[in-house]
């Protein structure tokens, strides 16, 4: 008798009838896979796969890549430029030139009525780098206003902030070769298999063959926390204090590595006298960690060969996430744990171009990490461009958070909103939305017209998404990898560049500034005002970056032109003594006091509301919502909730609950898990009018990123759950 498969029906995979592969970076996070996308005879897509000899992702895609060639026919994409004369009429297809003419000639309304900065420019972290620095060049050089940011502002601006604060510049100084050298991983607030799965693939294949602790510090029980060998779970918004404490212990105990201090650092003096506050046992009547497990974590940590710590969104959005990135910096400087192999603060960036973003796009400066407060600065990039410097700011203006502040107040009163979606990211979505209805104008740029903030819009550009469009991305470890267009955008849609260059012209009538058409010829400008910078790309073009599955910055037209290839690996920075970007090269310690701001649970809202990530989704779930092998999963909102919790208020599993906090309310579906402890829920973030109902708005004083993490709810149970399943089915819609 057989048994087993021989008596089974053996598994078939469709043939896709492909006909041709194209070559892209994915689209979704920061991660940075190399992925080709199949087409048939027809030119249509029908399947995608990761790329074997990429030194990323090594042929492996997760669920959302390999399920990324179907956005290019989802729904609810956008067709045809759109105009309306108020928010709540009906929209009227338009021409292009019809469209962009009222987009510059708006701008220059709003601007002479209420001022230069009266109208401001949103972006994002999803389009491509050469799209980014021409938008920068736009806005800095023709447009002229100081309120331009993207939604980067919400997910890393802590990272940039805290990188500034230590080095002097951003940029993460590791890489992911980083784990196969490591001797311990501390990841903090970070859950890679479900944000970052084919990154925790890597971490996950390196810990396997060296044995490296990992210690995770989350208040959550996440699938990291679950494979940890230390689980921490602190109490929410204290990472800082669990940080001095460790830095505490490595002081007392010697652990720490003086030579190292003493060659690279500033500070080391103030920093002791601020952390001999924290003992251990002072500590832990503050973080939840016991005195004894914080003294086994410093010690394993500083007595590492070489020490590790990765984090995302459980330490950068918090009123301290600034100071809990120095924090991190601090730990690793102490240890001489920057710039080695498996030494280093890598943050895990969101978005699959945040990085890119950060490094062009003239948001929080100018091109290649400079600074509009530096006069230098400045002068260089106006000669560059060919504009007057003095056109320039001097400073740095609102970032995103700051600006629908300021739009609430009255004082922001025309939008262009490009590939970003606040009504549905932003938190305190009753405030977001009160601040929109006041808006003389707004333009919404994006792939998708039904997006919640296109709501609010009197006009609306038709973007192409993606591998629609030509250019370069940057992820986490600063490897810059291709995107070539593998389709046309649908209907009328055009790619982001060609709008920019369009709206340019119209700024750019006498042609002072040049704005090339190809993201080639803009890459290679983009080298050239790179030399000498942390961040130089001069040694890169297009063709290269394809043929290596992505390249590392820095690498300089000097190495190309003396044959020095680039590296297969990883590539670090700040690996030489006194390379720091300060201008005495040295990296700053800095004193980290605790000030309590959270929202914490009280006796009206006794709950600690905990947001996040879901493996099968994306942020507002925008595209994989649309996407049926996505979207099965979890296609409501649901909770996280403890079963004695559960069981003390009466919920059933599957049973919808009202949550309520100080801004709202939102409906979800109960489900009891052990992951949370029973003062606390877990809310997926990705729901349209539900998270962000809740969140408050408390910014961080030094990046003005939000802290999504440290609020407080109450659960109510409601009677009508026919009605409360209605509502929820609501959520799902675009």
């Amino acid at each position: 008798m057989l048994f087993g498969r021989t008596q089974k029906n053996p598994i078939k995979i469709a043939d896709k009838q492909v006909a041709e592969w194209k070559y892209a970076a994915c689209g979704y996070c920061s991660t940075g896979c190399s992925i080709e996308v199949g087409l048939n005879a027809d030119g249509t897509p029908v399947a995608s796969r990761g790329v074997a000899d990429a030194d990323v992702n090594r042929g492996k895609l997760c669920l959302k890549g390999i399920f990324e060639h179907e956005l290019f026919t989802s729904a609810g994409r956008g067709l045809a430029p759109m105009l309306r004369n108020h928010w709540h009429d009906q929209w009227q297809p338009t021409q292009w030139d019809t469209a962009l003419d009222k987009l510059h000639d708006e701008i220059r309304r709003v601007q002479a009525k209420h001022g230069p900065d009266s109208f401001a420019i949103i972006s994002t972290g999803q389009m491509l780098t050469e799209e980014f620095y021409t938008l920068g060049k736009l806005t800095r050089g023709l447009i002229g206003t100081n309120n331009y940011d993207g939604n980067t502002t919400l997910c890393m601006s802590s990272a940039v902030s805290g990188y500034k604060r230590s080095f002097g510049s951003d940029g993460p100084p590791g890489c992911y070769e980083d784990f196969e050298h490591t001797g311990c991983l501390i990841a903090w607030g970070s859950n890679l298999p479900e944000q970052h799965p084919i990154i925790y693939w890597r971490m996950k294949e390196a810990q396997e063959k060296s044995g490296f602790p990992l210690i995770v510090v989350d208040p959550r029980v996440t699938m990291l926390a679950q494979n940890a060998n230390m689980h921490l779970t602190i109490t929410p918004g204290t990472d800082v204090v669990l940080m001095n404490a460790m830095m505490h212990v490595i002081f007392k105990e010697g652990l720490h590595d003086q030579r190292y201090i003493d060659a690279n650092t500033n500070g080391v003096e103030a920093l002791r006298t601020e952390v001999e506050k924290y003992d251990p046992v002072t500590a832990a009547k503050i973080c939840g960690i016991d005195e004894d497990t914080i003294r086994v974590v410093a010690r394993t940590f500083a007595k590492a060969p070489a020490a590790m710590q990765i984090w995302t969104m459980g330490i950068n959005q918090s009123t301290h996430g600034s100071d809990g990135v120095v924090g991190i910096n601090n730990l690793a400087l102490i240890t001489g744990n920057i710039g080695k192999p498996g030494g280093t603060s890598l943050s895990i960036t969101g978005q699959c171009n945040a990085m890119g973003t950060r490094e062009w796009s003239s948001c929080s400066g100018l091109p290649s990490f400079r600074y509009l407060e530096v006069p230098e600065h400045r002068e260089e990039v106006a000669k560059f461009w060919n504009v007057d410097p003095e056109f320039f700011p001097k400073k740095r203006g609102m970032l995103q958070t700051d600006i629908y502040q300021a739009m609430e107040a009255g004082q922001i009163k025309g939008l262009w909103l490009i590939a970003t979606n606040p009504m549905s990211s932003l938190p305190n979505t009753a405030r977001i939305r009160r601040a929109m209805e006041q808006l003389e104008f707004c333009c919404v740029q994006d792939c998708y017209q039904d997006t919640e903030s296109a709501q609010y819009a009197h006009m609306y550009l038709p973007a192409g998404t993606w591998a629609e469009k030509d250019g370069v991305m940057t992820n986490t470890e600063r490897r810059i990898n291709r995107v070539k267009p593998v389709t046309a955008p649908p209907g009328e849609a055009k790619p982001d560049l060609w709008i920019f260059n369009r709206v340019a012209e119209r700024f750019n009538k006498a042609g002072k500034v040049n704005f090339p058409e190809q993201a080639g010829d803009i890459f290679l400008e983009m080298g050239q005002l790179s030399k000498g910078r942390l961040a130089d790309i001069s040694g890169m073009d297009h063709a290269l970056l394809e043929q290596n599955r992505g390249v590392q910055w820095p690498y300089t037209a000097t190495q190309r032109e003396q044959g020095e290839a680039p590296p297969k690996g990883g590539k670090r920075i700040y690996t030489v003594d006194g390379t720091f970007s300060y201008p005495d090269g040295r990296a700053k310690l800095i004193p980290l006091p605790f000030i309590d701001n959270n929202e914490v649970p009280d006796e009206k809202f006794p709950v600690w509301l905990n947001t996040g990530r879901l493996i099968e989704h994306w942020h507002g779930r925008t595209k994989t919502g649309k996407i049926g092998n996505n979207n099965k999963y979890s296609p409501i909102p649901f909770i996280e909730i403890n079963p004695d919790l559960a069981a003390e208020l009466g919920i059933q599993r599957g049973e919808y609950v009202r949550l309520v906090s100080r801004r709202g309310d939102a409906v979800a579906m109960a489900q009891p898990t052990h992951r949370v402890p029973k003062n606390m829920v877990f809310l997926p973030f990705h729901f349209h009018d539900c998270a962000n109902r809740l969140t408050l708005g408390l910014l961080d004083p030094h990046s003005r990123q939000p802290a999504y993490k440290q609020s407080a709810v109450r659960i109510e149970t409601i009677a009508d759950q026919v009605a409360a399943a209605k509502l929820s089915m609501e959520m799902r819609k675009f």
